[in-house]
């Protein structure tokens, strides 16, 4: 597996190389924002550790613009800052990170929420499986997703590796009531060191992504107290 470390701090990056080499990952540094974008151009990694203050453009813009890049690699991207107040981990969120981790940290932590998010995607290998509802089609072994709605042509669908695995659990089981453990252990397993409620921020952008309205959803739907569920009638 291919790192991108993308941290200014030179004994932060080296530790984080060190420690990541040691269990075996193949690791680059890149010591500001506008370098970071020029190597995931040039060679896009399986994960990104990013830290949010760095020069050039910040660990945020950063995010966002990888998000925006269609592209056959979709990494998993950690953010990483001394920054810990809960605003500022659901702005790194809200671009696309799949993970926060504040500094200082333990290196044993960081190689633990590394491993974690790489096995996301491996939990949804072995399978060929094509799940169909009345507006959707998902490929599990091409990680595809498309929308058809109404007479409309179908639509493939952009997202990010844990968008596709969200909306892959959701279509599986159409009117099935998750809560937000449910979907952490679904989509994360015991692997998850983070706040649950990063669950909210991804079904808020994947609900941006697949609803013709997001402000009023018609498939992801709230369960007030509860979590959510998908409805959207299965095809047989």
């Amino acid at each position: 597996m291919d790192i991108l470390i993308v941290e200014d701090e030179s004994e932060i990056a080296q530790l984080i190389q060190l420690s990541l080499e040691k269990e075996g990952f193949s690791c680059r540094i890149s010591r500001d924002g506008v370098n970071a974008l020029r190597m995931f151009q040039e060679q896009p990694p399986d994960l990104i550790i990013l830290d949010l203050m760095i020069p050039g453009l910040d660990g945020l813009e950063v995010c966002a613009r990888i998000r925006q890049k269609p592209g056959t690699k979709d990494p998993y991207i950690l953010m990483l800052t001394a920054k810990g107040e809960e605003i500022d981990r659901v702005i790194g969120l809200s671009t696309g990170a799949d993970d926060y981790m504040v500094k200082p940290f333990s290196p044993r932590e960081l190689v633990a929420r590394v491993r974690a998010l790489l096995r996301r995607s491996l939990r949804q290998g072995g399978q060929h499986q094509v799940t169909r509802t009345q507006n959707f089609i998902v490929d599990v072994e091409q990680r595809t997703a498309s929308r058809q709605l109404n007479s409309q042509e179908a639509e493939i669908l952009d997202l990010t590796n844990l968008e596709f695995n969200l909306l892959s659990t959701f279509v599986s089981n159409p009117g099935r009531v998750w809560n937000r453990t449910q979907l952490i252990d679904k989509l994360w397993g015991d692997d998850f060191f983070g706040d649950e409620r990063v669950v909210d921020t991804h079904v808020a952008r994947l609900r941006k992504k697949i609803e013709p309205d997001p402000a009023n959803p018609s498939f992801i739907k709230t369960v007030v107290g509860v979590g959510y569920k998908f409805e959207d009638s299965a095809v047989t």
